[in-house]
């Protein structure tokens, strides 16, 4: 799968949470909200890292992990639309610059 393809599928899910949201009465999340979320999803992550370290204990873990990876990365995705930033264009100069540096 392309990466914008990825980018069209995280907009999709989007829109299911905004229906679902909506038809149990909750206010729809803005940026703010969509951020907020994301700050526990990485703590859940740091959690499972540390599991991974021995630092703790979860079954499955690595189901657990890739699933909150992926909520990571859906979030990431999500949150640069919301602000308007082309996450793809961003990323690829990112490393551009990062790589001229080694230079």
């Amino acid at each position: 799968m392309e990466f914008k393809q990825i980018v069209e599928r995280a907009k999709e899910i989007r829109k299911i949470n905004a229906t679902l949201t909506q038809n149990e009465g909750s206010k729809t999340w803005g940026l703010s909200e969509r951020f907020q979320g994301f700050a526990g999803d990485v703590g859940d992550l740091a959690k499972l890292i540390m599991a991974k370290n021995g630092y703790r204990k979860y079954d499955d873990l690595d189901k657990k992990l890739s699933h909150e990876l992926a909520d990571c990365l859906w979030s990431v995705i999500i949150l640069a639309d919301e602000a308007g930033i082309n996450l793809e264009e961003a990323f690829l100069e990112t490393m551009k610059e990062i790589e001229l540096r080694k230079k």
